[in-house]
């Protein structure tokens, strides 16, 4: 069901046409009144009582729109048209109208404990902006968009969680906790895909809260305690390896001394040791020969 216009009139002239029809009615009744003892006020009355009668009737078909909002109008259960014309408006009072909302809203989902790639249990949340762009399809095509909306995109963050590892392992591999951008476009995707037939639009999703389990919180920080050390150790060996090719490199270039393989290797085992020690070293003179 794709959503169509429906033309209506402005309500203010249709409400002073309302109250001028009272005020004539009203006037008509007090005539048959004074009228009633000569026998002549029968007329009036039922004059005014019409006038009344279409009075009413004529104001029920009144109703207010909100900017932003739209109304939707079935006759008899069959879908009618929309109006989003702002203001007073009057149509059919036969038809039945709901006010639909299409404002920009927003909402965060409750924190879900859900399994990444990896089997790991994590918390995961997330923040939705959304819109409804076509007010028809909103009522008619599901019972609640509301409770639609929010159901939709729990499911839509549990599938989305499940598909990425928390954390990137291999280059190239996208992660919850490294890459906010492309999670946040897939986890949009995957909503608005959902919401499409309930004539809702997803104009933002971000994670708001993303953490671990707290019964393997505690093992998983070592892991990433464990890997930062690793990784620095690596650059910190890596520079090393560089710093003491570069000191027999000038040493040899200057011709400052001459090493035979078992100094430089006894000279290669020294920086090392000073490079990549955790504590400052203590120099050792030593006064005799290697031999």
């Amino acid at each position: 069901m794709k959503e169509r216009a429906l033309a209506s009139l402005p309500g203010i002239p249709v409400l002073l046409g309302v109250i001028a029809a009272a005020a004539v009615a009203a006037w008509l009744f007090f005539a048959g009144v004074r009228a009633a003892p000569m026998g002549g006020g029968a007329l009036p009355l039922i004059s005014a009582a019409v006038l009344v009668a279409l009075a009413v009737f004529t104001v029920t078909g009144l109703y207010s729109i909100q900017p932003n909002q739209a109304a939707v109008l079935s006759l008899f259960g069959k879908y009618v048209g929309t109006v989003r014309e702002a203001g007073l408006r009057w149509n059919n009072p036969f038809y039945s109208k709901r006010k639909i909302s299409q404002r920009v809203r927003n909402f965060e989902s409750g924190k879900l404990k859900v399994n990444d790639l990896d089997g790991s249990p994590i918390e995961i949340a997330a923040v939705i902006v959304w819109q409804v762009v076509d007010a028809s399809e909103a009522v008619f095509n599901v019972d609640d968009y509301e409770s639609f909306v929010h159901i939709q995109s729990e499911a839509a963050l549990r599938a989305m969680a499940s598909s990425y590892p928390y954390d990137q392992h291999d280059d190239g591999q996208t992660a919850l906790r490294g890459h906010p951008q492309e999670i946040s476009e897939h986890l949009q995707a995957q909503i608005a895909e959902r919401l499409g037939t309930a004539g809702v639009e997803v104009i933002e999703a971000r994670i708001s809260h993303l953490a671990y389990a707290p019964e393997i919180a505690q093992a998983m920080l070592q892991r990433q305690q464990a890997n930062a050390v690793i990784a620095a150790r690596t650059r910190i060996v890596a520079g090393a390896v560089g710093m003491v090719e570069m000191a027999l490199a000038e040493l040899q270039k200057n011709d400052v001394v001459q090493l035979d393989e078992e100094r430089k290797a006894q000279m290669v085992s020294n920086l090392l040791v000073v490079l990549c020690g955790d504590r400052g070293t203590q120099p050792i003179v030593n006064a005799g020969s290697l031999y």
